[in-house]
């Protein structure tokens, strides 16, 4: 039995899944830094670790 590996990058379909955001609020982050992402081609991807870092600086904001 073979498990998928975990992705490294995610779509943004994916990343508004994760955070249950809708498509707009995801690309205003985008755009403004806060969520850092690179290009391929046309396609957009966010790294496991640009998200875990947004996370994370999101959390310590809190407190």
């Amino acid at each position: 039995m073979t498990t998928a590996p975990i992705p490294e990058a995610l779509t943004v379909p994916e990343v508004m899944a994760a955070l249950r955001l809708g498509r707009s609020k995801l690309y205003d982050l985008l755009r403004s830094r806060e969520l850092d992402s690179f290009k391929i081609g046309r396609s957009r991807r966010i790294t496991v670790e640009s998200l875990s870092a947004y996370l994370r600086n999101q959390t310590d904001q809190e407190y």
